[in-house]
């Protein structure tokens, strides 16, 4: 229920984007940012943060990567760390087509041990302007570890400037959700 509440009112955020005359949207989207996220999983209710970063290396080809900790009940601890890159096709004017490969690392710690899985994680979705000031992305993931996963992902965020946005995203993949809250700065 709190997530339908939290989405409920970044939607109702996009109605402030009529009122400023200043608008962001602009036909490029900017793919140079860092985010850092609040990561609610719903599996053994894990939560902790995740950082992520992207970088345009022109020519529509991109460097990704990201952090994720999660804290999970009787004391388990996992690590995720991802590095890769990606290519934007640009649609149109309000849409971004994206595909990414990632290299995956995750450390998993117990109070009886630990472990470790590589693997890649393969991306494809959709980035663009749903309304003045407010961006829509989803995209289907695929992750191979030791067991492998294809979840949904759908994300918007609210542009408060063209340098910060803030917003939510769900991740659903069978029985395991995962919610996140963050915000993305943007560099120049």
């Amino acid at each position: 229920m709190k997530r339908i509440l939290l989405f409920a009112g970044l939607c109702s955020l996009q109605g402030l984007a009529f009122a400023q005359t200043d608008q962001v949207q602009s036909s490029d989207f900017d793919y140079n940012y860092a985010e850092l996220r609040f990561v609610d999983a719903d599996r053994a209710s894990g939560d902790g943060l995740r950082v992520n970063g992207s970088f345009d290396l022109d020519n529509n080809w991109l460097v990704v990567g990201g952090l994720t900790t999660l804290d999970f009940n009787n004391n388990v601890d996992s690590t995720t760390f991802e590095i890769g890159g990606g290519y934007v096709h640009n649609y149109s004017s309000d849409w971004d087509l994206i595909g990414t490969l990632r290299f995956v690392r995750v450390d998993v710690d117990t109070p009886f041990g630990g472990g470790d899985d590589n693997g890649i994680a393969l991306s494809a979705g959709a980035r663009g302007w749903l309304m003045p000031q407010f961006e829509l992305r989803g995209a289907v993931n695929h992750l191979n570890l030791d067991n492998s996963d294809t979840y949904l992902e759908l994300a918007g965020d609210y542009y408060f400037t063209q340098s910060f946005s803030a917003g939510l995203s769900l991740e659903f993949a069978g029985d395991d959700d995962t919610f996140t809250l963050g915000a993305r700065w943007f560099f120049r």
